[in-house]
């Protein structure tokens, strides 16, 4: 077999399909975010960047800065090994701590991304448990995907935000058998919200546990950033809460809280967690000063939520065809995965508007479209400037023949 032929058979098929993912080679520009400088060939340019996870700017914030830099001169770089060997550090503790604080839970446990803490902890928590029987929404991330295929577990999944379904397929099974429903808060690509409450009182009805990702909400909801369930007070209710420290709290790393037992039969069994080297102190450092940051300023969240609507009216009003939403989440619809990846190379290079086309199978075929997520820090002219740039682009490439479908 010719192993080369074949790989680059498979990438000329995502080119041909308008798939091939290109990364944008950008420098974030210290206290002027959104703003970043696009080094292209031999030539680099500003543009407003509109697809940051950083959803608050909290990875440009003096505390987070300061706090990084102070754990660097004391602790050096790296956290030396795994938790078990030599890796623990006092910033981990403390930061654990303070998530499990946030949370209002027993204990907490930190992993080195999202990723990584979704699957080591769904796969530990079903896999663990004999004729385990996981409920999974359909449109829940890949790595809650990967953790529950992980656990060898029968699953059942439901339609999307579907309580009835999901009460269909929990009626089915046994009741004796041990259940965990698995869903999101804030999706993130069509920004809508699960009904938590609803499926709480479907767990406490038919003998399960719930397991909540709140990455897309970490940091923007509630009084003091505690996600979509502290908003609704159902934190008490929520089993196991995960969620992100690289998207709104502004740094790296992914957390689980729960009560101690269970996250300490993920710090005991979980392989992922086991055998990875740990989160460097010094983002951990910059996490903890990011969340207390982010308890005690809820005006962020407030203008957050103000330049959300903006940008979605301004879109509306424009004609523009845009996903209705209840969150910071803006998708615009494309519908063509060439053409969504053509309107975003021509904002890019031609405007300095810089937003990823998201096509399959980050969404359905046919669904392509560009994902904005405005922050408090992007202005009323950055937001005139995108409505002038996108109006013109569409219009290049006729896209309302696309959208409107």
């Amino acid at each position: 077999m010719d192993y080369e032929k074949f790989y680059k058979e498979k990438i000329e098929a995502l080119k041909d399909e308008g798939r091939y993912r290109v990364f944008a080679e950008l420098s974030r520009q210290k206290d002027n975010f959104p703003v970043a400088t696009h080094f292209h060939d031999d030539s680099k340019n500003d543009v407003v960047v509109w697809c940051s996870n950083d959803y608050l700017g909290m990875g440009q914030n003096r505390n987070v800065i300061e706090a990084m830099e102070k754990a660097l001169h004391e602790c050096g770089a790296g956290a030396g090994g795994t938790r078990n060997i030599s890796g623990t550090n006092y910033y981990h503790v403390l930061l654990e701590e303070e998530i499990a604080s946030w949370h209002n839970k027993e204990a907490a446990l930190i992993f080195t991304s999202g990723y990584i803490s979704n699957e080591a902890t769904l796969s530990t928590l079903a896999g663990l448990i004999p004729e385990c029987v996981v409920f999974s929404d359909e449109n829940n991330h890949a790595s809650m995907i990967a953790g529950i295929r992980a656990s060898k577990s029968e699953k059942k999944i439901f339609r999307h935000n579907d309580v009835e379904h999901l009460e269909e397929l929990l009626r089915q099974t046994d009741i004796n058998k041990p259940k965990i429903i698995a869903f999101e808060s804030v999706y993130s690509m069509d920004g809508d919200i699960a009904p938590i409450k609803d499926f709480c009182d479907l767990a406490d009805k038919y003998n399960a546990i719930t397991y909540l990702d709140e990455v897309h909400a970490i940091g923007l909801y509630g009084e003091k950033g505690g996600g979509i369930s502290e908003r609704d007070g159902l934190s008490d209710r929520i089993t196991v809460i995960e969620g992100t420290l690289g998207k709104a709290v502004g740094v790296m790393g992914g957390y689980i809280a729960a009560s101690k037992n269970i996250v300490d039969v993920v710090r005991s069994y979980a392989s992922p967690f086991i055998f990875t080297t740990s989160m460097s102190p010094v983002l951990s450092a910059g996490a903890l000063a990011s969340i207390k940051f982010l308890k005690e300023n809820n005006h962020l969240r407030l203008k957050h939520q103000e330049r959300a609507a903006k940008l979605k009216s301004s879109f509306f009003k424009s004609g523009l065809s845009i996903l209705p939403s209840k969150t910071h989440i803006v998708p615009l619809m494309v519908r063509n995965a060439r053409c969504c990846k053509r309107a975003s190379d021509m904002l890019l290079f031609d405007y300095g508007v810089y937003v990823q086309p998201i096509n399959y199978p980050t969404v359905p075929r046919g669904t392509e479209r560009l994902r904005f997520t405005p922050t408090p820090l992007h202005t009323d002219k950055m937001i005139d400037d995108l409505l002038i740039a996108l109006n013109e682009v569409w219009s290049y490439h006729d896209i309302g023949k696309f959208a409107a479908a």
